[in-house]
């Protein structure tokens, strides 16, 4: 076991150090390849949806790219270069770096069977043969960009290849299966050494391909030409000298320096880089320093962080979003509903005890002056509180805002978000509001064009019913119903043994729930079927079942000649775990690609407002999920050109005069023109800008225009210009942005 743990051990190290250095290698890659960095524009979506260290990994690309002007951020790299060879690299490294620290906890604790370590182990060695490969992918990339005769032969004189690591991780796999997990951690030593010594000749190629050529040049007096066994290809013009990233730059000058002191010739240049990258090398120690010490310096450090569960949105989200709050606000007006704002954060005795067991996911606030304050969780309670402390007997509100949770961030679930409430407080027609919280739900799914979803119906009532039937004792109706609301996540099984080994259910009990919560079909048909089945005479016999039937017979009425019943489903296991639910609930979820949960919800909630006051003011109302359905419209739009302005005209004044930008762009804002201006020489840049940006129209004015007192109207899309005299510009272009 000892024998097995040291080397485990010495993997460990050499894999961390590995993790590090690759990276910086990886870097010089893009910089060889003028490659697009767009790869490596991930953030921390704050619901986990992209792992840590690939995060991690793309940060320190940038941090070491921080000012280069080869490798570039936008859609403008090399088309030629093999996209893939870069745009993997922060999955595939971080992937290593998630497999080192697996393997460094295992070893942490030294009583670790050798299974444990063993598995550890091939996991890192899996990893470690994906990033040998890409890291093989950018070697052959680099050589084929090296002007230094003689290097690729050097090159297959190592004979690195895919095979020969595969080979090496089907010896070590072999290992694993035979249980000699002694041999596995030899077999993942030598992949370790393949993977360092792939690695090394990514920045051996990738060092040649930027500064290569010179350093030979420098070594042979500066005359270019034959360099003992190597030949440096003739160049008439002087190469010109490129800015590097501020990490990958002080890497080379420190490569440089080394080499510079070390023999002459091709090879031996090569074998004094090649010792440099092997870390049983006296002087690798060092290197692996610098390399953190860039990584971690505060003046390149990353950019600051957004807490976890929240997230920042780009021009391009900020449009969708924009959008489908404009459509969400046009629906809810529509239904002659007034806009409500209230506070951020409530008295915590406003919040508490209005959730259920999600009350413990309650953002409480220090104490400041006397007063104990939550972040509020939803919109419902605030505006039932509102509605009862004004006094008022009739309400139908909107209201679209942010709320807090402080739940554990996942896909699609964040602890900051925004809701989009409609509801309606007050006494009016029987399910008359009910009918109508349902319809807006829908006309809202529907004007967002998200794709095909379905809305789950149930009656709290029915489904106390059903618990009261069942056996199950009223104090535990509401944590039963929390249970059962997991079963669009579980399976029943699951359910049960929660019910039974944590509720205190008898399996009895549990079993008979199971037969009613398993009903669910087209909502007409399946009220008709239970009205004349044997669940029917039990639920019928009830006397809150027997009220919820009916409810549901007049509900479900009302959506059928209101031509949106195809879309609601009537599910017995439906509950919605909050506790002021009173009568019919409802949940939409998206039938589409895109698993985001659920996207919208709601119902009935008649004691909540009186909870507030003296008069109990009954209630319904609906809530979007509009976090995760602008997931969906962000998915759909990925391939759709999304503008990020509602730019309609660009004024390009050619020159640096900033008063006659203001003078024309302010003309256009005066008449509800939208406009923005440019001042630049070059004529391009204009245009270039304008395209980039969907903009449709562009001004130019040069010297002859504003001699001349004429403007150039250059349509972007067409790119057919006109000359237009200055005093009838703003007629022109009102003419030609009428819809």
């Amino acid at each position: 076991m000892s024998s097995l743990l040291e080397s485990c051990q010495f993997i460990d190290q050499s894999s961390s150090a590995l993790s590090t250095v690759a990276v910086a290698v990886a870097a010089l890659s893009c910089e060889a390849a003028r490659a697009n960095l767009s790869a490596f524009d991930l953030t921390d979506s704050g619901d986990g949806s992209v792992a840590k260290d690939d995060i991690g990994v793309s940060s320190d690309i940038k941090v070491l790219l921080n000012g280069s002007k080869l490798a570039v951020s936008s859609n403008k790299g090399d088309e030629k270069v093999n996209t893939n060879s870069f745009s993997k690299i922060p999955v595939v490294y971080g992937n290593v770096r998630e497999a080192v620290k697996s393997l460094h906890s295992v070893i942490r604790v030294v009583s670790n069977s050798g299974d444990k370590l063993g598995g550890k182990v091939l996991h890192l060695c899996f990893e470690l043969r994906n990033l040998g490969e890409s890291s093989l992918e950018r070697v052959r990339l680099n050589l084929g960009s090296i002007s230094v005769e003689g290097l690729k032969g050097i090159f297959e004189k190592d004979c690195l290849s895919e095979e020969s690591l595969r080979n090496e991780v089907k010896m070590a796999v072999d290992a694993e299966l035979e249980k000699d997990h002694v041999k596995l951690a030899k077999d993942v030593d030598l992949v370790l050494g393949i993977v360092w010594k792939i690695v090394a000749w990514e920045a051996v190629t990738a060092f040649f391909v930027l500064e290569g050529v010179e350093v030979l040049n420098e070594k042979n007096g500066g005359k270019g030409g034959e360099v003992d066994g190597g030949h440096v290809k003739s160049e008439k013009k002087k190469k010109k000298k490129v800015l590097l990233g501020r990490g990958t730059s002080f890497i080379v000058e420190m490569i440089k320096e080394r080499l510079m002191n070390k023999g002459d010739g091709l090879e031996k240049i090569v074998v004094e880089f090649l010792l440099m990258l092997d870390p049983k090398s006296p002087d690798f120690d060092g290197l692996l320093k610098k390399v953190k010490e860039i990584l971690e310096s505060n003046e390149s450090r990353r950019i600051p962080k957004t807490p976890k569960g929240t997230r920042d949105f780009a021009k391009e989200q900020m449009a969708i979003r924009k959008k489908a709050f404009s459509i969400i606000t046009k629906v809810f007006e529509r239904h002659c509903a007034t806009a409500l704002d209230t506070p951020a954060f409530e008295l915590k005795e406003t919040l508490t005890g209005k959730y259920g067991e999600d009350s413990k996911l309650i953002y409480d606030l220090a104490d400041q002056g006397g007063e104990l304050c939550s972040l509020r969780y939803d919109l419902t309670v605030p505006f039932s509180r509102y509605v009862a402390m004004n006094g008022l007997t009739s309400f139908k509100r909107y209201h679209i805002d942010k709320v807090w949770r402080r739940d554990n961030p996942s896909k699609g679930r964040y602890r900051e978000f925004y809701q989009c409430d409609f509801d309606i407080a007050g006494q009016y027609e029987k399910m008359g509001p009910d009918f109508e919280v349902v319809r807006i739900l829908s006309e809202v799914l529907n004007a967002l064009s998200i794709g095909d979803y379905e809305i789950k119906l149930n009656h709290r009532k029915l489904l106390d019913g059903v618990l009261d039937i069942c056996g199950v004792p009223p104090a535990k109706f509401r944590t039963i119903c929390s249970s059962i609301d997991k079963l669009d996540k579980q399976s029943f099984e699951q359910v049960k043994k929660e019910m039974v080994e944590e509720k205190g259910l008898s399996v009895e009990t549990a079993d008979k729930i199971g037969t009613f919560v398993k009903i669910r079909g087209p909502p007409l048909e399946l009220l008709s079927k239970i009205m004349g089945g044997t669940e029917g005479s039990e639920l019928l016999k009830h006397s809150a079942s027997k009220e919820a039937l009916g409810d549901l017979s007049l509900l479900f009425d009302a959506l059928d000649k209101s031509r949106c019943i195809d879309k609601v489903v009537f599910d017995l296991s439906l509950a919605r775990g909050l506790d002021y639910y009173t009568g019919v609930i409802f949940e939409a979820a998206f039938k589409g690609g895109v698993q985001v949960g659920s996207i919208g919800a709601g119902g009935r909630y008649d004691n909540l407002i009186g909870n507030f006051g003296t008069k109990q003011v009954p209630a319904v109302g609906m809530s979007l999920g509009i976090e995760r359905v602008l997931t969906i419209m962000e998915e759909k739009a990925q391939n759709q050109a999304v503008r990020a302005t509602e730019t309609q005209v660009l004024v390009g004044v050619l020159g640096d005069k900033l008063s006659v930008a203001a003078e024309l762009v302010s003309e256009l804002w005066d008449v509800d023109i939208k406009a923005e201006y440019k001042v630049h020489k070059k004529v391009m840049k204009h245009i270039e800008y304008a395209i980039d940006s969907k903009i449709p129209w562009m001004i130019l004015v040069g010297e002859r225009e504003l001699n001349d007192g004429n403007v150039k109207l250059k349509n972007i899309e067409t790119t057919n210009e006109e000359v237009i005299h200055r005093s009838e510009l703003v007629e022109e272009l009102q003419k030609r942005l009428k819809p």
